[in-house]
């Protein structure tokens, strides 16, 4: 009895996001969605983009328009966060900072800016906070615009292709069952930020611990 209950909410809440995918308006959300994810990081716009390609593997939504809707919602909306960044400054931005966590993440956004210049627009992508963060920062130090532009139609529209992509072989594999092909695809999609993060964080370690170790061979004072 349990059983069959269960099985018979699993088909609703399939069928119900059938119905929302396929909706022509589903790619103008996509849009909207990765555009406001921009400045307020709140918005699953990655999940959204996942799941529009797990039911794209059934043939509507279609894949190459959720990754387009996709990638023009996330470049439109970063190019808000820069205006920000480049109006309202550094007031803005420390106030948008609040914690401790987030202070840090627009310090090394910063440092990684001067540093690494475009490169870290498109990689900021796939670290927690860090496309707020860039985009902000590239605005508020005045990055050039024509690059940030450049920088970040790559970082968008691989972006929007690796989530719909992730979604739709989620989707492929599991077409008998779409509630485990988007949980697979929503698991790799964390994981993969999951090893990026930590990647970073012992990059980061390793770098600090570098800068406190003294010289092993100081020079002689004469």
């Amino acid at each position: 009895m349990g059983t069959k209950g269960s099985e018979g909410m699993d088909e609703a809440i399939i069928d119900l996001a059938r119905d929302i995918m396929g909706s022509p308006w589903v790619y103008t959300v996509l849009f909207a969605i990765a555009a406001i994810d921009a400045f307020f990081p709140a918005v699953p716009s990655e999940s959204l983009v996942i799941t529009a390609g797990v039911f794209a593997a059934s043939g509507e939504p279609t894949l190459l328009f959720v990754i387009i809707a996709g990638a023009l919602g996330a470049f439109l909306g970063d190019h808000i966060s820069y205006t920000i960044g480049r109006t309202a400054g550094t007031r803005f931005r420390h106030r948008f900072e609040g914690g401790k966590r987030a202070g840090a993440t627009f310090g090394w956004a910063e440092r990684m800016l001067r540093q690494r210049g475009g490169l870290i627009i498109v990689v900021a992508r796939y670290i927690p906070g860090g496309r707020t963060a860039v985009t902000l920062t590239a605005g508020t130090v005045e990055y050039p615009l024509r690059k940030f532009s450049l920088f970040d139609a790559i970082a968008a529209a691989s972006w929007a292709t690796y989530s719909g992509m992730i979604g739709y072989l989620g989707g492929k594999a599991f077409e008998e069952n779409p509630l485990l092909g988007l949980a697979v695809g929503l698991g790799v999609a964390l994981s993969i930020t999951a090893i990026v993060e930590l990647v970073r964080h012992q990059l980061a370690k390793r770098r600090a611990r570098a800068a406190t170790t003294p010289d092993d061979h100081p020079q002689e004072l004469v």
